[in-house]
């Protein structure tokens, strides 16, 4: 994992805030399956963090709770990004032994394995190779969806699973949207992400050349909705800016193209076009 992705200059994905319908039992699946540490827990609240510091996902349940929605604008999954391939063989190794249900997929960029919360809520787990292996032509990187080489990732190590490495970030995040076209003009006109990868409905959007930051995709149906605030699901995102001028001009865009930005202590809180809710923090 290359630290350059996720500190400055670079604005990346910092946290995740999700609904459950049982807290106890997603918080037992994160910690044995997902290998999350609790740094912090209420009645319905608990913060999940890797290094013991850091709030990587929150999660809720909140009042008169309801199954998560289908065909629904919002989470399509959120990316958790281990430092070493030999973390993700680990992992393999340990979600194969519990029977966990997996996706898998070789993305050139990448190798990653998918799999879902006990909710619905989609998860990946991956790992990047090397920056200079991927393929760019032009501002546009090269991914695709491949079988993954499972057998060679098993192979690469035979650690034991001991939860998520300290060094674990929120590699990315996926989102249905409603709209392609204004989902575009919102991250890259008004937030200031580049397009990077496109695909067949969906688009991949970064900054300082990474993969991707966030996809985008309409796979849910155009005009997809947005879910009701009480279903399980993404509450909320946070995006990190480098500095307080490159958060303002990004305010000052997105309020220009018609998004309304809130000014809430020490954080900006806008909505996509799709109704999802972003919070706009600062790097530390």
């Amino acid at each position: 994992m290359e630290r350059k992705f996720f500190e400055k200059p670079t604005t990346y994905v910092g946290e995740v805030n999700i609904n459950v319908t049982d807290l106890d039992r997603s918080i037992e699946f994160y910690q044995s399956i997902i290998g999350f540490k609790v740094l912090d827990q209420t009645a319905r609240k608990a913060v999940l963090t890797a290094d013991g510091m850091t709030s990587l996902l929150t999660l809720e349940q909140p009042e008169n709770v309801l199954p998560k929605e289908a065909r629904k604008a919002g989470l399509y999954h959120f990316a958790i990004l281990l430092p070493t391939r030999a973390d993700l063989s680990a992992f393999l190794r340990h979600i194969a032994s519990n029977g966990i249900r997996i996706g898998a997929a070789d993305h050139y960029v990448s190798e990653a394995l998918y799999l879902s919360d006990p909710d619905g809520n989609g998860i990946e787990v991956y790992h990047d190779r090397p920056a200079v292996e991927w393929t760019w032509t032009g501002d546009q990187v090269s991914m695709a969806t491949e079988q993954l080489d499972a057998e060679g990732l098993l192979a690469e190590s035979e650690k034991e699973w001991a939860g998520l490495p300290g060094e674990t970030v929120m590699g990315h995040i996926h989102l249905h949207v409603a709209d392609l076209e204004e989902a575009k003009t919102f991250y890259k006109d008004g937030l200031g992400f580049q397009v990077v990868t496109n695909y067949p409905g969906a688009l991949f959007t970064s900054t300082n050349d990474y993969h991707h930051h966030i996809g985008l995709n309409v796979w849910n149906g155009r005009g997809a909705p947005a879910p009701s605030e009480n279903s399980a699901g993404l509450n909320w995102y946070t995006l990190v800016f480098p500095d307080q001028g490159a958060r303002e001009k990004a305010a000052i865009r997105l309020e220009k193209g018609g998004a309304s930005v809130e000014k809430e202590s020490d954080k900006y809180i806008t909505k996509d076009p799709s109704g999802t809710t972003i919070h706009l923090v600062l790097s530390e």
